[in-house]
């Protein structure tokens, strides 16, 4: 009788000899089926070499994801769903730990966040800044999607991923200003997202750049509350004597409110308007497939926020990241007639 090898199970499975070899060493990169299925025909074959530690799978992970509404737009019910499906090949689990959106006197971290049952906390959608500054004071590692904007880098004990806005919404608005327009605004809050930030100030400078003066009254970059955005849009809009060429959006969300505005007040666009947004949402009917924006594959964010989450447990002293996403622009007319 022959000896079995690593090189005989995988050839009996059909795999390489490293991915046996990875099984046998504890090394990430192989999923938990194909652990099981390497360990199982190693003990048919008579491959003990290994065995006795590894038998049994490890321990999974236990992942809490930090989120505020998460149901409030399918944006991040994706994300979260791609995020669990990748946990899931690895032998992790994702928990679901919902906060307010907005601090309040009785505020108070979930347990699990406290009591040592979580290996990681991935933080998205919560952009209240003291609740914030608590969640940075868990001794756990941590994931950050986007934060806000007070804070640097430096301020973030855990690893930061952002979606890529300057120079995206830079190009966004340069596309703009070769379609013609001589005005263009831009709205959105700067104060809310760190993301948003990056977007404004993108739209600045191609707008210096170009040589086109940016005006006040067509910027709205205020403060907006999370459940009047409507209203605030709507009333903002009415306050304009009259509308610049083009409003260049901080997403597609604002885009789609500005859109319905301009289709109830049809006589404010004799010649038509255009908007942008971001986000690439499918969610808002009236603006999707019309408008220019930026397509940041977020089934694909998902799954690289888990990997991200599985490479902090596993070397937990490497030094923080900070990364950035870059979204693709798909470029559209964007002019809105009535």
């Amino acid at each position: 009788m022959r000896k079995v090898t690593m090189q005989t199970i995988a050839d009996e499975l059909g795999i390489s000899r490293v991915t046996v070899w990875k099984v046998f060493n504890n090394h990430e990169g192989v999923s938990e089926a194909l652990k099981t299925a390497v360990l199982k025909k190693a003990e048919q074959l008579g491959y003990l070499k290994g065995i006795p530690e590894n038998s049994a799978p490890p321990e999974p992970k236990n992942i809490a994801l930090v989120v505020s509404r998460p149901e409030s737009s399918t944006y991040w019910t994706s994300i979260i769903h791609n995020m669990a499906e990748e946990f899931a090949r690895n032998n992790s689990n994702l928990i679901y730990t919902s906060i307010d959106p907005i601090f309040s006197d009785g505020f108070n971290l979930p347990v699990g966040l406290r009591n040592g049952s979580c290996d990681l906390a991935i933080v998205m959608n919560v952009y209240d800044a003291e609740i914030v500054r608590r969640i940075t004071d868990i001794a756990i590692p941590k994931v950050f999607l986007d934060t806000i904007p007070d804070l640097t880098s430096a301020d973030i004990p855990g690893d930061l991923i952002l979606i890529e806005g300057f120079h995206t919404t830079y190009n966004i608005t340069e596309s703009v200003i070769k379609s013609g327009a001589k005005t263009i605004g831009f709205i959105g809050d700067i104060h809310y997202a760190w993301t948003n930030a990056d977007r404004f100030k993108g739209f600045g400078q191609c707008l210096l750049d170009n040589n086109i003066e940016i005006k006040k009254e067509f910027v709205m970059t205020d403060r907006i509350g999370i459940f009047s955005y409507k209203q605030t849009l709507y009333d903002y809009l009415d306050s304009l004597p009259e509308l610049p060429d083009a409003f260049v959006c901080a997403s597609d969300f604002i885009a789609h409110f500005v859109h319905f505005y301009l289709t109830e007040h049809p006589e404010r666009i004799p010649n038509g308007i255009i908007v942008t947004g971001f986000d690439a949402s499918e969610e808002f009917a009236n603006v999707e497939g019309l408008i220019t924006t930026a397509d940041a594959r977020i089934d694909l964010l998902g799954k690289r926020l888990a990997q991200q989450c599985l490479y902090r447990i596993a070397t937990p002293d490497a030094p923080y990241e900070l990364t950035y996403v870059r979204p693709k622009i798909i470029y559209r007319d964007s002019k809105i007639t009535v």
